[in-house]
């Protein structure tokens, strides 16, 4: 008999193991691109209910800047950047599903913006960024493609953007202007560029920007092979033109972000925390299989 009473609390300890469900995935927050909004059918509700079908349980947050969805995509090309990443920092800190930390993934231009989120405001802790297309060195030269019906945004945008993208009236109202990187303007850029220069530490070291984003588990950059959008595609893998001139392009390794290791990109690289994946298709085209067996284990 005294061996079974040993067995018995033994047996109860096996079949509690057995019984207890597995780990919860993390939560996921989502952030569109241009002229797109937090719940359109055909892309970001597409890509959420494709989630919450692949990972049973999930709490996804597609991110809504604004009131309605037209708000929405109007903010996406007219509402200050710095604006638009405090009021998500606002939104994650008041998520109750959020609190144990979150995975991110952006699309497009909310790669970058997400990235902002994960150096300027480290609570809720963002786990893994994924960044689907988002141009981490800006992009020059307009928009070849317009995305969606926003052709005539777009003409105005790239007249506004000639005229001068640099100037303070148009980087403070037009979002495109705040990632605008002129690779023949360098100075310009440096000095004037109210988001994409200070989350890219072109005016000195902001220790705290790069302590945060070292945090990540994994910084995974989607670049799209044929991209017609985003000039130069590789700023996709946060390469870009060399300065100067417009033809010639650097990886991320050659340039000097990465050699001064001004974000700590260096020290991510080293540790395997920067992941590069290339798909073949033109901005923000991908198959669902491509996404089941390439992004999808990131979340889980």
């Amino acid at each position: 008999m005294a061996a079974l009473r040993v067995a018995v609390p033994v047996l109860s300890l096996l079949l509690g193991l057995c019984l207890e469900p597995a780990a919860a995935a993390a939560p996921l927050v989502i952030w569109h691109g241009m002229g797109d909004s937090c719940c359109n059918p055909l892309s970001m509700g597409y890509v959420q209910k494709l989630v919450e079908k692949k990972i049973p349980g999930i709490y996804v947050l597609s991110l809504k800047i604004g009131s309605s969805l037209i708000q929405d995509m109007e903010n996406s090309f007219f509402m200050n950047v710095n604006d638009q990443v405090r009021e998500v920092c606002s939104q994650l800190a008041a998520d109750p599903h959020l609190k144990g930390g979150y995975n991110a993934m952006g699309f497009s231009q909310g790669g970058q913006f997400l990235r902002a989120v994960a150096q300027r405001c480290p609570s809720p802790a963002m786990l893994n960024l994924i960044s689907v297309g988002g141009q981490h060195q800006g992009s020059v030269y307009g928009f070849p493609r317009c995305p969606g019906e926003s052709s005539h945004i777009c003409d105005w945008i790239r007249k506004t953007l000639d005229l001068g993208a640099y100037t303070k009236a148009v980087q403070e109202h037009l979002v495109q202007a705040e990632y605008w990187h002129d690779p023949l303007k360098e100075e310009d850029y440096r000095k004037n560029s109210i988001f994409l220069a200070d989350i890219n530490q072109e005016r000195g070291i902001n220790e705290t920007y790069k302590k945060n984003l070292m945090a990540l588990k994994k910084f995974v950059m989607v670049k799209f092979l044929n991209d017609t959008m985003v000039d130069p595609p590789v700023s996709e893998w946060f390469g870009f033109y060399k300065s100067g001139q417009a033809k010639e392009t650097v990886p991320l390794q050659e340039t000097s972000l990465y050699k001064e290791d001004r974000l700590g990109l260096q020290e991510m690289d080293k540790a395997g925390k920067l992941v590069f994946l290339g798909v073949k298709g033109d901005h923000l085209h991908f198959s669902e299989e491509w996404f089941d067996t390439t992004i999808l284990p990131f979340l889980q």
